[in-house]
């Protein structure tokens, strides 16, 4: 088993490439790495500098490398190929100067982050389904051939791929030489499902990992009152990895058994997050996989 652990804006209430609510760029490097974390996400395209010599001296000046890079897109939808791709080849060539290799997709979710209004219906119908598995194969392969990465495909709360059924069913339909997946804990626990269990079975498709945990008292609150996610989220329904309803010390003993070897981003999600939150829970959340022995 061999971990490099970072982390990532998210864990810093960042979920948009700018808003009010948000601390600035800088202020987060900061504090990523008093939090003892020397691998970042980028967050958002646009949050932090993306001309690269720029953010290759920040990140130097600061200890940090950076492991990847999130892209969000209704994947089903018919015209979103040329979007795809011009976010593909943005992040692509900054990610390839800064000596990353990993681009993670994300199917967008029918929630609006800001409001939690439905705007589509939480399943596809077989047309639809077919396109987002397309679009999937077309990113990796773009991913793949053009840019030098790796496409790790993440399944996210309130999204067309989010439940453990849903799941399955991606990873029957897409191509297991060209797709892996980036499992995130937290999100599988909100959708209901073993994050335990899941890595036990379906390791061999997923190189790398975002870890969080989850309030169970907060979402039980959340169901009955039938609130979407980013509401949910609002509530600090993510939690630090010690409390929470995942059992990390089961979780790394797969992680053991199976030889994984790659990322680990630690997050929490939180928005909109006061500026001082969420550096005394990073800083938390690294000690405790430490004492885990994670990295």
């Amino acid at each position: 088993m061999k971990l490099e652990i970072g982390t990532a804006p998210d864990s810093w209430g960042v979920w948009f490439p700018s808003d009010e609510q948000q601390i600035d760029w800088p202020r987060y490097l900061d504090e990523a790495a008093a939090a003892g974390y020397r691998w970042t996400e980028l967050g958002p395209f646009g949050y932090m500098p993306t001309d690269g010599p720029t953010l290759e001296a920040e990140l130097r000046r600061r200890g940090l490398r950076v492991c990847g890079q999130t892209v969000m897109l209704p994947l089903e939808e018919p015209a979103m190929r040329g979007e795809l791709e011009r976010q593909f080849l943005a992040v692509g060539d900054l990610l390839r100067h800064l000596g990353a290799r990993h681009l993670i997709l994300i199917d967008d979710m029918y929630t609006d982050l800001h409001s939690g209004a439905h705007e589509q219906p939480p399943e596809l119908d077989g047309d639809a389904w077919r396109r987002l598995i397309d679009a999937t194969h077309y990113a990796a392969r773009l991913a793949r051939d053009q840019l030098g990465l790796t496409l790790a495909f993440h399944p996210h709360a309130e999204t067309h791929v989010g439940s453990e059924a849903q799941i399955k069913r991606f990873l029957t339909d897409t191509d297991p030489d060209l797709v892996r997946l980036c499992f995130d804990t937290g999100h599988h626990a909100y959708c209901g499902g073993d994050a335990v269990a899941f890595m036990r079975e379906h390791h061999q498709r997923v190189d790398y990992l975002h870890v969080k945990s989850i309030d169970p008292d907060v979402l039980d609150r959340s169901r009955r009152e039938a609130l979407p996610f980013p509401k949910a989220v609002a509530r600090d329904m993510m939690c630090g990895l010690e409390r929470g309803a995942v059992d990390f010390r089961a979780f790394v003993g797969v992680l053991r058994e199976v030889g994984f070897e790659g990322f680990v981003v630690v997050e929490q999600d939180m928005y909109p997050a006061p500026p001082d939150k969420p550096l005394p829970i990073a800083k938390a959340n690294r000690d405790y996989l430490r004492r885990l022995g994670w990295g």
